[in-house]
């Protein structure tokens, strides 16, 4: 027998199971994993002892996988790190799906440990058996399906399985999905196994706290030089789309600034409040003035994808552009209209880093003064209790960080608000635009912030996720839920849902008349009902002082369609029915 190994990675272990577990958070946390999120489950016995036990860890636990999920999209989102998501084997897994689709279009880094029956197991009725591999299909960037650990199997296998999992993760950011089969023992027993002699051949790695394999990766962002001097002499739009880096978004307000041409920055863009943006550009474009001066734009450089407003992506893809850039770290398309004509994967950093120097240019453009009469009207018509008014005060009242839920809140917030000097962090799950797991990602996001989180959702989304209000209570910041309860999809009053024979109540906005005061109650959280602006407002500012608040908002399922569209109607100069 070889001597045994001295080194600060332990060479004993409960089983050998363990000691693959123990690998596995190891070689993770050596490639930048900090936290890990975990369901309870038998079968994954060994990947939580390890992770419990790993000093470098953060572990977060929470009982249903759905909610399980997406609290480490928001984790991952808020600390731009990997998060490791844990859990035990059969429909626990299938639980996860709707964070991994989400994750594999946001390019959020998710890697999911899924604990699973060894392959003689499937297909002959065992409990809590099903087939696992490639579960989530074409949602993962990296899929693995591991087998039984097995002393006769190296373990740098394993390591360095990893090591290119992540690294690959990293080129595409995405999910991973490392399925680990573990056969029975699962529970430590009465003595402990000595792997010393299976561990030895790793050598240097054990005690290093560097990766097993190194991976390197190249530049994406070549320079330009010729081709952007010719698009820079252009009239040019600058839109921004959703990036979670605020340093990133702020090289594209210099770079407006440097070359003179507008801004139309996005909810998610993390610069929306900036005074430099056209903040109610969605809305001004109802604006015939307006309209036609942001038509002389020629050139359309955007950073990040997935833009809210819909009249600004009708107006890019009907728009006759002499070029289109869009620059992005995702590896995606990221062109619903098929008009980008250069597609640059890199970060904005590093794309305004590699373009040649140029004079500054004076604004091509008036419409900062054209858009005034929108902002105007805004701050007229936005000031009564309701999911407008709502809408537009938290853009002043918010602290720290800011989740908006999908459906009306995302537009409503995409159109509303006023620039503010104190910065903002802002989130929304719009890879999906799904309904479901809102309430679990700002908890999330809320783990990876010093500073009060906010998020505004509506009633439908809340019930989705209704048991993921027992995450809260864990909260180490101030936390406040804002429910806009308009009583079921509202939004559908805006669509062209034919209204005859119930066909809209029924079966589209499905009213349910229900309030979320004892859900609050439930769930140990402090709760408030304002009727008034002026209430809203005392809730708001005392519920982001401290602990977990739930603010519901009760208003006419009707109002907010009728308030959009008697607004639309002001900006194009509609006259009024008298």
């Amino acid at each position: 027998m070889t001597a045994p190994v001295s080194t600060g990675f332990a060479i004993q272990h409960a089983t050998f199971n363990h000691v693959w577990a123990a690998l596995t958070l190891e070689e993770l946390y050596r490639l930048g994993v900090r936290d890990v999120v975990l369901a309870p489950g038998s079968r994954s016995s060994p990947l939580t002892m390890a992770a419990s036990e790993h000093a470098g860890l953060r572990c977060h636990c929470h009982f249903d996988e759905r909610g399980l999920g997406f609290m480490a999209l928001g984790i991952a989102r808020g600390s731009q790190r990997p998060v490791v998501i844990i859990t035990t084997s059969g429909t626990a897994v299938a639980n996860l799906y709707p964070a991994v689709v989400e994750a594999k279009l946001l390019g959020v880094p998710l890697i999911v440990l899924s604990a699973d029956r060894p392959i003689e197991l499937l297909d002959n009725g065992s409990n809590q058996a099903i087939d696992q591999r490639d579960i989530f299909s074409r949602h993962t960037i990296v899929h693995h399906d591991l087998p039984p650990p097995d002393a006769e199997i190296k373990a740098a296998f394993l390591l360095s399985t990893l090591d290119q999992a992540v690294d690959q993760q990293r080129r595409t950011p995405g999910p991973i999905h490392i399925n680990c089969r573990y056969r029975e023992p699962l529970y430590p027993g009465s003595c402990l196994v000595d792997a010393s002699d299976y561990l030895a051949p790793l050598g240097d790695w054990l005690t290093t706290l560097k990766p097993w394999s190194y991976w390197s990766s190249s530049p994406a962002v070549p320079a330009l030089n010729n081709e952007w001097k010719t698009f820079a002499q252009q009239r040019g739009l600058i839109v921004v789309g959703s990036v979670d880096d605020a340093h990133q978004a702020q090289h594209a307000i210099e770079l407006s600034k440097q070359l003179g041409w507008p801004l139309l920055a996005d909810i998610q863009s993390q610069v929306r409040f900036d005074p430099h943006n056209l903040i109610h550009f969605d809305l001004a474009l109802h604006d015939e003035r307006f309209s036609a001066e942001i038509a002389k734009a020629e050139v359309l450089l955007q950073f990040g994808g997935r833009l809210i407003s819909k009249r600004l992506s009708q107006f890019i893809a009907q728009h006759p552009w002499q070029d289109v850039w869009l620059v992005d770290p995702l590896p995606q398309r990221l062109d619903p209209d098929y008009c980008v004509k250069r597609r640059l994967i890199g970060s904005a950093a590093d794309f305004i880093a590699d373009l040649p120097t140029m004079p500054k240019q004076p604004p091509w453009h008036q419409l900062n003064s054209l858009q005034r009469r929108t902002s105007q009207l805004v701050e007229e018509r936005c000031t009564a209790f309701s999911e407008l008014g709502v809408c537009h005060q938290l853009s002043q009242l918010a602290e720290g960080q800011l989740f908006i839920g999908n459906s009306l809140p995302a537009r409503l917030m995409n159109m509303l608000g006023t620039q503010r000097q104190t910065p903002l962090r802002v989130f929304a799950n719009r890879g999906a635009s799904g309904i479901d797991g809102l309430i679990a990602t700002a908890y999330g996001l809320s783990c990876t912030h010093s500073q009060p989180t906010t998020i505004v959702l509506g009633d439908t989304s809340a019930l989705h996720d209704l048991n993921s209000l027992a995450l809260l209570k864990q909260a180490s910041q101030p936390l406040v839920v804002i429910i806009l309860n308009n009583d079921g999809g509202s939004i559908f009053h805006m669509l062209p849902v034919p209204k005859e024979s119930g066909l809209l109540e029924r079966y589209y906005r499905q009213p349910h008349g229900l309030h979320f005061e004892h859900a609050a109650k439930m769930f140990g959280l402090s709760y408030f009902a304002p009727g008034s602006m002026d209430t809203f407002i005392a809730a708001y500012t005392q519920a982001v002082q401290a602990g977990v608040t739930l603010i519901e908002i009760n208003v006419p399922h009707q109002q907010v369609a009728d308030d959009l569209k008697s607004l639309g109607e002001e900006i194009r100069g509609v006259p009024r029915e008298q």
